[in-house]
């Protein structure tokens, strides 16, 4: 059965009612609050036919009806106008974009918050897998008599510190010179082509207060640079779920957050999602955790080159259009943030 223009303006104000109301929608209240040119026998019969065709469905005997899964899908691709941002939140999104334009890893964090703050939905952010970062600087940084501070830089603007204990005494000097041993031997070289062999073969010949002071730092070093090649996800407005309707029944609430906390499994959904902005709507989600959930992804680039995603986990029942439209331009943002940076 073919779905005609009558079916497509009812299923949109069907959808239209239901994502603002989160009540099943019944065809009294479509035509008293929507202009269809129809009576309301003409509306149930439609209905009918849209419920037969697996668009629309009654949660139970008596009520409403609901949108499926492919009802927001039609949505999604066909039916919903794009939310146009107006200058003045524009200009507040900006800000607090810049505001906290940091180092990478640091802005993405921030940005899930303003993302979950705006769209009152839990928020993620993932940085990029580092292997192909390429290192920009190192740093040593005295703190006190056995304390310093290894700082080390990549070209996407990505920062690390970590403090390392020092057995041997050292001098500000000695630290400046490894600084830039460290610098030299390494710079332009991406994190993953670094390894333990070339890093000892490389120091073998220096001086011996030097060598003492590398028996500290190397080693951490090592372990700084790995832990800089894992994605980092971070999530925000976890507890947002309260508010919403679908969520009311503590189960599934709790259901939802113990699929959150799977961190890992979450990284590794989003690593494998394509490049742009990704919907995928409840039964198109390859988990069966995220079957009642609707998942909204976008990249995000450095000079060109995508290396991390920003998005939104929530209910089927989302604001779509909006949603869309605040990820878009915050993931644009971040992208020229970091491009008119490395510029400079």
């Amino acid at each position: 059965m073919d779905i005609s223009e009558r079916k497509l303006k009812i299923l949109q104000a069907i959808i239209d009612d239901f994502i603002h109301s989160a009540e099943p929608v019944g065809s009294r209240t479509l035509s008293k609050k929507y202009n269809l040119g129809i009576s309301p026998a003409t509306i149930r019969n439609e209905m009918a036919d849209l419920e037969e065709m697996g668009y629309i469905k009654q949660p139970h005997t008596s009520a409403g009806r609901v949108p499926a899964d492919k009802a927001y899908r039609l949505y999604v691709d066909k039916l919903m106008d794009k939310y146009v941002l107006s200058e003045q939140q524009k200009a507040i999104i900006g800000k607090k974009i810049m505001d906290n334009l940091v180092e990478l890893d640091s802005t993405i964090e921030h940005a899930s918050k303003l993302l979950s703050n705006l769209t009152n939905l839990t928020a993620f952010a993932m940085t990029p897998k580092n292997d192909e970062n390429i290192l920009k600087y190192i740093k040593l940084v005295p703190i006190d008599k056995h304390s310093v501070l290894l700082m080390i830089v990549t070209e996407t603007g990505n920062v690390h510190n970590t403090i390392l204990k020092i057995e041997n005494t050292y001098t500000e000097e000695n630290l400046n010179v490894l600084s830039k041993i460290l610098t030299y031997n390494y710079k332009g070289k991406t994190l993953s082509s670094i390894t333990k062999m070339e890093i000892i073969k490389d120091f073998e010949e220096d001086i011996e207060t030097m060598s003492r002071i590398m028996k500290n730092v190397m080693p951490n070093f090592l372990s700084t640079l790995e832990n800089m090649l894992n994605v980092h996800l971070y999530m925000d407005g976890l507890t947002n779920i309260f508010s919403l309707p679908e969520y009311y029944n503590i189960e599934k609430a709790k259901e939802f957050l113990e699929m959150l906390n799977q961190k890992e499994h979450i990284a590794e959904v989003l690593m494998n999602r394509d490049s742009g902005v990704v919907i995928t709507i409840g039964q198109e989600n390859p988990d069966t955790e995220m079957k009642d959930c609707s998942l909204i992804t976008a990249t995000y680039s450095i000079n060109g080159k995508t290396v991390g995603k920003l998005g939104v986990i929530g209910p089927t029942r989302m604001k779509y259009s909006k949603i869309t439209s605040i990820i878009e331009y915050m993931t644009d943002n971040i992208s020229n943030a970091f491009k008119l940076k490395d510029e400079d």
